[in-house]
């Protein structure tokens, strides 16, 4: 999003082009497979802003999230919500369901807290979901989004992040389980060129 702005006119044109042949939206993320069960949703800030800096809106968001998933038999497996976006495991059947619902969350949210903040204008930038396709993916997403409050530079321990799914699975499957998980499913690169 970022990179487009730095573009010419010419360039944008081309890039819109480009999106529009392979069927994307000319601006937003695709979302080209909706048929599978378990996903990475991805949600940010508009232009990465700090909007959600306090443990307060964070548990706001995640409570919508939770109560939201919930009426629509969608399940979290995995969350951690961050100072500027948020990451969810996700196990749905319907994938309309999960974009209607996060585009409910997210207009009230935005509306609630540009008011707070004496703020107008976008506050996010829609998401990104990314299908899990295998085991090893799965795990890895689990441990890349437990470990993304570290990569973010928040805490030095993924246990000292409190907007994060780590001490339910600490308490569900103990200490050990977790550091079995990070050492056959390490993070390495995951997310460089789409999380930084």
């Amino acid at each position: 999003m970022y990179e487009y702005r730095k573009l010419s006119p010419e360039e944008k044109a081309e890039v819109v082009r480009q999106r529009l042949a392979k069927g994307y939206p000319p601006h937003s993320p695709p979302h080209p497979i909706k048929d599978a069960s378990h996903y990475l949703i991805t949600a940010a800030c508009y232009e990465h802003k700090h909007r959600i800096t306090t443990p307060q809106r964070r548990q706001q968001l995640l409570n919508q999230l939770f109560e939201t998933f919930i009426q629509e038999n969608i399940t979290i497996l995995a969350w951690v919500v961050l100072t500027n976006h948020y990451h969810l495991l996700t196990k749905t059947v319907d994938f309309r369901w999960l974009s209607k619902q996060l585009r409910l969350i997210h207009g009230r949210t935005a509306h609630q807290w540009n008011k707070e903040d004496g703020l107008t204008g976008k506050m996010w930038y829609s998401y990104s979901d990314r299908a899990i396709r295998s085991e090893k993916h799965y795990y890895t997403t689990l441990n890349y989004i437990h470990y993304n409050p570290v990569k973010h530079h928040l805490v030095s321990s993924p246990y000292d992040w409190q907007e994060s799914s780590i001490d339910w699975y600490l308490q569900e499957k103990g200490r050990n389980w977790l550091r079995a998980c990070w050492l056959e499913y390490p993070v390495k690169d995951y997310g460089q060129e789409w999380d930084n």
